[in-house]
C-alpha cells in the first residue's frame, strides 16, 4: 500500500479526512510524537487530539503489519510454484490477518498429519472421487488403490477421508463459515479439576459454569483463565456440534443440498456417508479445535483490552490527581511494633534528615513521639504532614491530630493520608537505590509517601504502573499490550502538566516527548555539571540533543526565573516571535504582557496569522499568556474519615460513611472507609439506573458516601451502596 492508500483507508474507518489522516501520517514517520502532534500542530491534523492521534497511529501499524506478513505469504507459495492469479488476487485483497492466514493454510509447512500419510499411499485421487459423489461404488473404485502401502478397502477410504478432513479445513469458506456459529453460539465453559477443589476454593464460582462467550465481561473471563493457568481449572469453548456439521455439510455436500441424502441411489448414499464422515472428523478433529484456539485468543485480547483500557483510566486518574506542590513535608510511614519512619523534605523534595518515632503499641511511646515531631515541624518549619494509608495509619492520625500542632505552634500544619500502593516497590527499586545509596527501604518509602503529597506525578513515574494498585487483573493480560498502553498514558500526562527543567528527575524527564531514557540522563548530568538551565535554547548544548529531539520537548519543558519568560510556559519556541508581535504592538516588554490580563484578551488573534501559524495555534498561545506557568492539576484537600469506625469489626450494616474511591473496575468500585479493608460498591449499587461502565459515573481519589449493606469478616468483605445513601 502507498502512502495516499494507507491514508484514505484510515480515513474512512477513522471517520477523519483524507488529509487529516495524510498529514498525521507524515509527521509519524518523521518520528513526531503523539504529544507534539496533538498539541503543536493542530493546523496539519485539523485540531486531532491525543486519541484520534494515537489511533492513526496504531491503525497504521497494524495495516503495516498485515502487508508485511502478505508480502511473507505471496513470496512463500511463489516459492513453491502454487501462486495464480486467482489466488493471488485473493490474498491482495485480504484485509486481515485471519483472512491471509485461511488462504496460507494449504500452503503452510506442516508436521506429517495422516491427510500427508495418506497421500504418500497415492489416495489423492480416491479422495477426489468421493468428493464428487459420483454414482459409481465406492468400495469398488478404492479397490484400485490397493498396493504394498494399502493393504485393503477400509485403509483407502481411510486415507481417503482423511484427505477430505484436511481439504474441509483447509477451505476459507468453511472456516468463515464455523467462525460465524462460533461468534453467535459458542458457550464458555469451565469445570474444576478433579482433587483440586480445596485449593481452588477462590475459584468455586467456576467449579461447574457455564455461559455465551459473547455476553463473558472481560473481568469474568479473565478470572476463568487464571485459574485455568493456575491449574484449578479445565476451560473449553464450544457450539453445538451438530449445528457445525450440518453446516459445513451444505458446503460440501451435493446434489442439491440435499444433506439428508434422501430418494438418492444407494451409490451416491455410499459416497455421500464417506464426505459426511470427513466432514464430521474434520469439525471435531481440526477445525473446531483451531477455531477455538482462535476465540480463546480473540477472546482473552478483547478482556485484555478491557481490563488496560480501566486500567489506563485510573492510571491517568492517580497520575493527575491533586498535589500539594512545593511545601516542606514530614512524611510518616506508619507502623506497631517497628515505630513509624519519619522523614523531612525541603521544597524541592530533598531529604533533609530521617528519624524513628514509637506513638502506637506496643511502645505507647507518645511524650516523647510528640516531643520530636513538634521539634522538626517548628525547626524547619513544616507546612504539611504526609502519612501512609497502611498498617497504624489511623491511630498514627489520631497520634498526631491529637498534638493538635496548629495551636502548640501557632501556625496551620495540614495533615494528609497518602496511599502507600507501590511504595514498598519503589523502596527496594534500583531507582530507590540510585536516590538513597546509603539509606534503607523504610527512609527510601516514607521519603516517597511525603513526595506523593507534594507532586504525585513526580513520584509514580518511578514506579512501574502496574505496581501502583488500580488495575484489573493487571498480572494475567498481556503484558507487552499493558506496557505500551500505559507507558502512553504516563507520557501523556508527563507532556501534558509539562516539567520544571531545572529539578525534574531522570525518570520524570524520560517521558518528555521527544527525550528517552538517554537524552533524560545527559540533561541531568549537564545540569549536574553546569549548573541549572536558564534557558530552553541552552538544552541544545546537552550531549545528544539535536534539532529534531529539541523541537519535540522545549514546549514540554519549563524554566522558572530564566532569561525569557516564555520558558515558563507552554508555548513553544518556534511561536516566540508571534509574542514579540503582540508585545510590540501594544509596545510594551513580553515580561509586562503576561502580567497584563486585560490586554492579553484585547489580542486579536486573526491578526498573527501567518504561513507558520494558524488560528489554532494562535487561540493556544493567547489561552497560555493567560495562565503562563499554571499546573493544570487541582490543588490537594484534607479528607476525613469517621472517627468513630477504625476497624471493620466496627462496621455494621446500615451504617453511612464518607470514603474515598481507591480503584475502578468493569465490576464496581473499590473505596476506602477507613477500616485498613476496602469495601466493594458494585455495579449495581452505584446509581438508580442503569451503569454500563463504573468509571463514567466515579473517578479515582473522588470522595463519596456509601451505605454498608453487608460485612463478612470471616472472608474480609464490605458490600458497599452508593445509591442507597
Amino acid at each position: 500500500m502507498t502512502l495516499a492508500d494507507y491514508s484514505k483507508k484510515i480515513s474512512q474507518e477513522l471517520s477523519l479526512a483524507p488529509w487529516q489522516v495524510q498529514n498525521t501520517i507524515k509527521l509519524l514517520k518523521e518520528e513526531a510524537t503523539v504529544p507534539f502532534i496533538s498539541r503543536y500542530r493542530k493546523e496539519a491534523t485539523g485540531e486531532m487530539d491525543e486519541v484520534a492521534v494515537a489511533a492513526v497511529r496504531d491503525r497504521l501499524a497494524k495495516l503495516v503489519e498485515i502487508d508485511n506478513r502478505r508480502a511473507y505469504i505471496l513470496n512463500e507459495i511463489k516459492s513453491q510454484g502454487k501462486l495464480t492469479e486467482e489466488l493471488e488476487q485473493e490474498i491482495e485483497n485480504a484485509e486481515s490477518l485471519t483472512r491471509l492466514e485461511d488462504l496460507y493454510l494449504p500452503y503452510k509447512p506442516k508436521k506429517k498429519t495422516r491427510a500427508a500419510i495418506a497421500r504418500e499411499k497415492g489416495l489423492e485421487e480416491l479422495a477426489t472421487f468421493l468428493m464428487q459423489q459420483s454414482g459409481q461404488n465406492p468400495q469398488i473404485y478404492a479397490e484400485k488403490f490397493l498396493n504394498d502401502k494399502v493393504c485393503n478397502v477400509e485403509e483407502a477410504l481411510q486415507g481417503a477421508r482423511d484427505i477430505i478432513a484436511e481439504w474441509i479445513n483447509e477451505d476459507s469458506a468453511a472456516r468463515d463459515q464455523i467462525r460465524m456459529i462460533f461468534g453467535s453460539q459458542a458457550v464458555l465453559e469451565s469445570r474444576v479439576i478433579p482433587e483440586k477443589e480445596e485449593h481452588g476454593a477462590k475459584y468455586r464460582d467456576y467449579f461447574q459454569y457455564c455461559e455465551p462467550l459473547r455476553r463473558c465481561p472481560s473481568h469474568r473471563l479473565l478470572a476463568i483463565r487464571r485459574g485455568e493457568k493456575e491449574g484449578f481449572l479445565k476451560v473449553s469453548i464450544r457450539v453445538e456440534e451438530q449445528t457445525a456439521i450440518l453446516a459445513l455439510g451444505e458446503i460440501f455436500l451435493t446434489h442439491d443440498k440435499d444433506i439428508n441424502g434422501k430418494n438418492l441411489p444407494d451409490e451416491i448414499i455410499n459416497s455421500r456417508s464417506h464426505v459426511k464422515a470427513a466432514i464430521a472428523d474434520s469439525f471435531k478433529r481440526l477445525i473446531s479445535p483451531s477455531i477455538e484456539n482462535e476465540f480463546a485468543k480473540s477472546s482473552k485480547e478483547d478482556a485484555d483490552r478491557e481490563a488496560i483500557k480501566v486500567f489506563a483510566a485510573n492510571l491517568r486518574q492517580l497520575l493527575l490527581a491533586p498535589y500539594l506542590g512545593a511545601k516542606k513535608i514530614i512524611a510518616l510511614d506508619p507502623g506497631f511494633r517497628t515505630g513509624c519512619k519519619l522523614v523531612v523534605l525541603d521544597r524541592q523534595g530533598d531529604l533533609i534528615l530521617n528519624d524513628t518515632i514509637y506513638p502506637n503499641p506496643p511502645q505507647n511511646d507518645f511524650e516523647k513521639s510528640k516531643k520530636i515531631l513538634t521539634e522538626y515541624v517548628k525547626k524547619y518549619d513544616v507546612e504539611a504532614i504526609a502519612i501512609g494509608n497502611g498498617t497504624a495509619s489511623r491511630e498514627t492520625k489520631e497520634f498526631v491530630e491529637a498534638i493538635n500542632l496548629d495551636s502548640e505552634l501557632n501556625k496551620v500544619v495540614q495533615v494528609f493520608v497518602v496511599s502507600e500502593n507501590g511504595a514498598s516497590i519503589y523502596s527496594a527499586s534500583e531507582v530507590a537505590r540510585e536516590e538513597f545509596p546509603e539509606h534503607d527501604v523504610t527512609v527510601r518509602g516514607a521519603v516517597s509517601i511525603g513526595r506523593r503529597l507534594a507532586d504525585p506525578l513526580a513520584e509514580l513515574v518511578k514506579i512501574e504502573p502496574k505496581n501502583l494498585g488500580v488495575g484489573q487483573y493487571q498480572h494475567d493480560v498481556d503484558q507487552a499490550m499493558l506496557k505500551e498502553s500505559l507507558d502512553s498514558v504516563v507520557e501523556s500526562c508527563v507532556n501534558i502538566v509539562g516539567v520544571n527543567l531545572n529539578t525534574a528527575s531522570r525518570h520524570l524527564l524520560m517521558y518528555i516527548s521527544g527525550l528517552g531514557p538517554a537524552l533524560a540522563s545527559n540533561i541531568v548530568n549537564y545540569r549536574s555539571q553546569s549548573g541549572p538551565f536558564k534557558s530552553r535554547e541552552e538544552i541544545l548544548k546537552v550531549t545528544r540533543m539535536g534539532q529534531k529531539a529539541y523541537e519535540q520537548c522545549a514546549g514540554f519543558l519549563r524554566i522558572t526565573d530564566g532569561q525569557n519568560p516564555l520558558d515558563n510556559t507552554a508555548v513553544h519556541p518556534e511561536s516566540y516571535y508571534i509574542v514579540k508581535r503582540i508585545a510590540d504592538d501594544f509596545k510594551i516588554k513580553i515580561s509586562d504582557l503576561l502580567k497584563n490580563r486585560e490586554m492579553i484578551l484585547k489580542i486579536q488573534p486573526e491578526k498573527y496569522i501567518d504561513n507558520k501559524a494558524g488560528l489554532p495555534t494562535i487561540k493556544d498561545i493567547i489561552n497560555e499568556l493567560l495562565k503562563p506557568g499554571r499546573d493544570p492539576r487541582m490543588q490537594i484537600s484534607v479528607f476525613e474519615f469517621n472517627k468513630e469506625v477504625k476497624t471493620i469489626e466496627d462496621l455494621s450494616p446500615g451504617m453511612v460513611l464518607a470514603g474515598i474511591v481507591t480503584n475502578i473496575t468493569n465490576f464496581g468500585a473499590f473505596v476506602d472507609i477507613g477500616v485498613k479493608q476496602d469495601g466493594l460498591v458494585h455495579i449495581s449499587n452505584i446509581a438508580n439506573e442503569y451503569v454500563k461502565n463504573p468509571a463514567e459515573k466515579l473517578s479515582l481519589h473522588q470522595e463519596i458516601q456509601v451505605k454498608v449493606l453487608e460485612v463478612d469478616l470471616q472472608r474480609k468483605r464490605i458490600q458497599l451502596s452508593i445509591k442507597d445513601v
